[in-house]
Formats: C-alpha cells, structure tokens, sequence
C-alpha cells in the first residue's frame, strides 16, 4: 500500500482563513480608531463651544438684564480653544445666547490603508446655551 504525500494539502485553507482574520483584527481596530476619533471631535466641539459661551456681554450680567454672547469674543474664544486642540471647526452664534461648533477632524487607518482607505473624515457637533438661574430655576 503507497502513502500519498499530504504535505501542503491544508496550505491554501490556512493562508485565506489567516488572511481572512487579519483582515477582521484590522477592521475592527480601525473602526474603533474612528469611533474614538469621533468622540474626540465631539468632545473637542463641546469644550469649544463651552469656552466661547463664556464670552457674554459684560455690563448685562451686571445690571440684572437679559444675558447674550459678546459674538466676536466667544468666535474668538472659541477658534483658540481649536486651534489649540488642533482641529478645524467653525463657529455661529444664534439668537445672542447660542453657540454651535463643529468639528471637523480625520482618523488614519493602520490597517485599512492596505486596501487604498487612508483617511476617515470625522465631525463632531456641540452646542451650548446661555442659561440664567436663580436658586436653581431658568429665568
């Protein structure tokens, strides 16, 4: 009885299945990069955001008037806390009491640039608003 040579016979299977997990790993890594990414933008558009809400007209607090956003204080505050951050973001300041960064910002991928994906664009959005209390109630 001849014994037929086996050897290399699993190869083809282990080298595609092998391939095939790696690529999973890569994919799943950079995914999480950019999810991450992601909630760094956003988290940099809230400080952004919360550093030009600052930014209210001086006198007004003071003489018990209604509150607004100094516009070219808070545009400023805010793109320092950005540039700083280093990100690129706009600014708007809505009805004198809102204030809305967004955050555009991207991930390279460590895995996916092997097939041609180099950059993931990301944005993240915040908002923050100029509320006036007194003893724990909006006025």
């Amino acid at each position: 009885m001849s014994r037929r040579d086996e050897r290399g016979s699993i190869t083809v299977w282990l080298a595609l299945s092998s391939f095939v997990m790696i690529f999973l790993v890569g994919l799943a890594v950079d995914l999480g990069g950019q999810v991450h990414a992601h909630e760094r933008a956003h988290d940099v558009a809230a400080q952004a955001a919360r550093a030009g809400g600052e930014e209210v007209e001086g006198s007004a607090a003071i003489q018990g008037h209604d509150l607004a956003i100094s516009p070219a204080a808070a545009r400023a505050a805010a793109q320092r806390y950005l540039d700083a951050a280093g990100v690129a973001g706009t600014v708007a300041i809505n009805d004198g009491t809102t204030i809305t960064v967004t955050v555009t910002d991207s991930y390279d991928p460590q895995f996916l640039g092997l097939i041609g994906i180099n950059r993931l664009d990301v944005t993240g959005t915040a908002t923050a608003r100029l509320v006036r209390t007194l003893g724990g109630s909006e006025q």
